[in-house]
C-alpha cells in the first residue's frame, strides 16, 4: 500500500481526501483480513488510501501510542522548532521499533506527496487534516468539543511532522522506497 501511495500519491489530486468506492473498499478489506492475495495495483489509488487509513485506525492504541497522547499533544507548546524536534525524537524512542519503522515510511510517503502539493493540492496542512485522526487518538472517549480540539492539536502536530520529517527521521526518508 505504501509503495503504491508513494508512486501514485504525488500525482493524484486530493489523495487521502477523496474516498474510493465503498463497495470495493469493503470487498478488498474482507479479502485482506482473510489473508487472501490482493493486487492493489489494479484498484483505485483512493481505495488504497482508504484501506491504509483504515489499517492505521485499527492499530491497537494507535501507531503514536495513546499512552503517550498527552505528551504528543503538548509537543507544539514547547519552545522553538529545535526543541519540538528533540521532544518528538524522545517520544519516538519510547515507541516500539515496528511503529517507528512504519512511521518513517508513512512520513516518507507524506513528504513525497507534499513536495508536489501544487499538482495534487495536498500540502502538509491538508494531509495532516486527513491522516492525523488515523495516527493518534485519546485513550478514553470524550465529548465532541474536546475531541474536536484534540483533532486540531494532533493535526497541527502531524503538519509539523510532515514539514520537518527530514530533520526528525533523517534525510534518507526521501529515498526509503529506492528507485521504484
Amino acid at each position: 500500500m505504501l509503495s503504491l501511495l508513494y508512486q501514485e500519491g504525488p500525482s493524484t489530486k486530493g489523495i487521502f481526501r477523496r474516498s474510493g468506492s465503498a463497495k470495493t473498499f469493503k470487498e478488498l478489506k474482507e479479502k485482506l483480513d482473510s489473508g487472501s492475495e490482493v493486487d492493489l495495483a489494479c484498484e483505485s489509488i483512493f481505495v488504497t488510501a482508504s484501506l491504509f487509513k483504515d489499517f492505521l485506525r485499527n492499530i491497537p492504541g494507535s501507531i503514536l501510542s495513546s499512552q503517550l497522547c498527552d505528551k504528543w499533544v503538548s509537543v507544539l507548546d514547547q519552545g522553538n522548532n529545535e526543541e519540538k524536534i528533540k521532544s518528538i525524537q524522545r517520544l519516538l524512542e519510547q515507541l516500539p521499533r515496528a511503529n517507528v519503522v512504519l512511521l518513517r515510511y508513512i512520513f516518507g510517503v507524506l513528504h513525497g506527496i507534499e513536495m508536489r502539493s501544487e499538482e495534487n493540492q495536498m500540502n502538509a496542512f491538508n494531509l495532516a487534516i486527513c491522516i492525523a485522526p488515523s495516527l493518534l487518538w485519546p485513550p478514553v472517549s470524550s465529548t465532541p468539543d474536546i475531541e474536536s480540539e484534540f483533532i486540531k492539536k494532533i493535526s497541527s502536530l502531524v503538519q509539523f511532522l510532515i514539514e520537518n520529517c527530514c530533520r526528525i527521521f533523517g534525510d534518507e526518508i526521501t529515498s526509503l522506497f529506492g528507485e521504484i
